[in-house]
């Protein structure tokens, strides 16, 4: 009797073992594949969108860095997330009345740190193929032409398409960037205000040009994700600082995320 006790003991044990083994693997697997988005550079340590996030984001080993694209008056794309400088700058008015050099003017530092607003042409003619991108083409209907520009500098610095994730809130400037580049990875964003689950009509109607949605994280559960990603959707939600967090959402199956902290999701991802 105490023989079999003792063999089902440490069958049960080694069942446990095996168990937790497979789990904690899947976990680890699951994990590798989840994409680290630097939202506007590592913006938690150093001004957004400044070459000096950017370069933040890179050492902490950002797999993306965001960038949010408008135009200026002299038709170049520039990076900085509002229609107007006034927030990130010590300026005021709308960018697009603003030439890149009356931009470069402005301090998009903060405190005692001097920052510009730099150019899409510096960016790429700065980090090359070094790193990959995640480019928001903000506010398209403002400015026509912009998806075509992205792409003239894209090839002028030869930047592979599989370095690029373009997103975008227009479905509209998404489906232009996918009929001049078929494999270019695309992302629908969708607005915070959408509290609920998409339907499985619109997830059917995203799947036709875009490969993945980009919700506000705060707005997602459990089987919105499933769901998301059983018509072999990526998921990317935004913006996720808070380490709880960023592990619920890869319990949960997320496929990247956006942080202002790069190193914080880093970090999680490997269990330090």
């Amino acid at each position: 009797m105490r023989r079999k006790w003792w063999f089902v003991s440490s069958l049960t044990l080694c069942l446990c073992g095996i168990f937790m083994f497979i789990h904690t693997q899947a976990a680890s697997i699951q994990a590798e594949k989840v994409a680290i988005i630097a939202h506007r550079g590592a913006s938690g340590y150093e001004p957004e969108h400044t070459m000096q996030s950017y370069l933040a984001a890179v050492q902490q080993k950002a797999d993306y860095i965001e960038l949010d694209l408008h135009m200026s008056k002299d038709q170049q794309l520039v990076a900085i997330h509002d229609y107007k400088v006034d927030r990130t700058t010590n300026g005021t008015g709308y960018v697009k009345q603003y030439t890149v050099k009356q931009l470069q003017r402005l301090n998009a530092g903060k405190g005692n740190k001097k920052a510009v607003i730099p150019t899409l042409e510096e960016i790429f003619r700065t980090f090359g193929n070094r790193t990959n991108y995640y480019i928001e083409t903000k506010s398209p209907h403002e400015y026509p032409g912009m998806e075509k520009e992205l792409l003239t500098l894209m090839a002028k610095y030869n930047i592979h398409t599989n370095h690029v994730i373009v997103q975008s809130f227009s479905p509209e400037s998404l489906k232009t960037v996918h009929r001049y580049r078929p494999t270019m990875k695309l992302i629908q964003l969708i607005r915070s205000k959408q509290t609920n689950m998409l339907t499985d009509q619109q997830f059917r109607q995203i799947k036709t040009y875009a490969n993945g949605i980009g919700p506000n994280a705060n707005t997602l559960t459990k089987p919105y994700v499933q769901k998301a990603r059983s018509y072999d959707l990526d998921v990317h939600p935004y913006t996720v600082n808070d380490e709880k967090q960023m592990r619920t959402l890869i319990e949960w199956g997320v496929t990247g995320m956006f942080t202002n902290y790069p190193d914080r999701l880093y970090n999680v991802l490997h269990n330090k």
